[in-house]
């Protein structure tokens, strides 16, 4: 509001006799309020901010404050403000960090990657060796690996401690389906089930862990 009366006073829509008065006391509080929004705990940039829109919303509509009977105008002047504060509201918006959205971003990517890598249960057993061997490897080594590299990117987002917290059982999850695939692809390249019960450790490991990550 102080902003917008600043405007005024700068143009001769106030009677020129009052604007000095006006400006001289206004001007101190302005002063006295950015001032005093250098303590501590008060946040100044709404203050400034707060100023220079007062400033430009004065500007905007001095014209129509001008001339009340032009309704062309006024229409303009509320169409200018409207453009003005949704390209203010867009550039802000983009600007400010959302580690929050980008956390659900990636965790819905690791979502689909551990799908991916989990499809490897699904090959027919009277698949080629070299073809189950390919699809360990190629799609279910490489998946766990993909989830472990991309949960230690997230430990640099401002998230909740619980978060990162959950991070670390997932990536303690994803080394363990990577021992487990490992000894899949042994037991398979070599046509052996010594493996097996060493396999079935592993599995019982990361049951425990999906259990704790949904507070079972």
């Amino acid at each position: 509001m102080y902003g917008v009366f600043l405007a005024m006073l700068t143009t001769n829509f106030i009677e020129k006799a009052a604007r000095k008065t006006l400006l001289a006391s206004i001007s101190i509080f302005v002063a006295y309020n950015l001032m005093n929004g250098m303590k501590g705990g008060i946040d100044n940039a709404a203050h400034v901010g707060g100023l220079l829109s007062g400033f430009i919303i004065g500007y905007l509509y001095y014209p129509s404050l001008k001339n009340p009977e032009r309704i062309d105008i006024k229409l303009g002047t509320i169409a200018a403000l409207s453009v003005l504060v949704i390209f203010g509201c867009v550039t802000t918006y983009e600007r400010i960090p959302n580690d929050i959205g980008q956390y659900d971003k990636k965790m819905r990517a690791f979502t689909s990657m551990e799908r991916m890598a989990l499809e490897i249960y699904n090959i027919p057993k009277t698949a080629p060796k070299d073809s189950t061997l390919g699809e360990i490897k190629g799609r279910g080594i490489y998946y766990w690996n993909q989830n472990i590299e991309l949960l230690n990117g997230l430990e640099k987002l401002t998230i909740p401690e619980s978060l990162h917290e959950q991070d670390r059982k997932l990536i303690h999850y994803c080394e363990l389906r990577l021992k487990s695939y490992n000894l899949i692809y042994k037991a398979v390249d070599e046509g052996t089930d010594k493996y097996k019960d060493s396999i079935a450790i592993y599995n019982k490991d990361i049951e425990a862990i999906i259990n704790d990550i949904k507070g079972k």
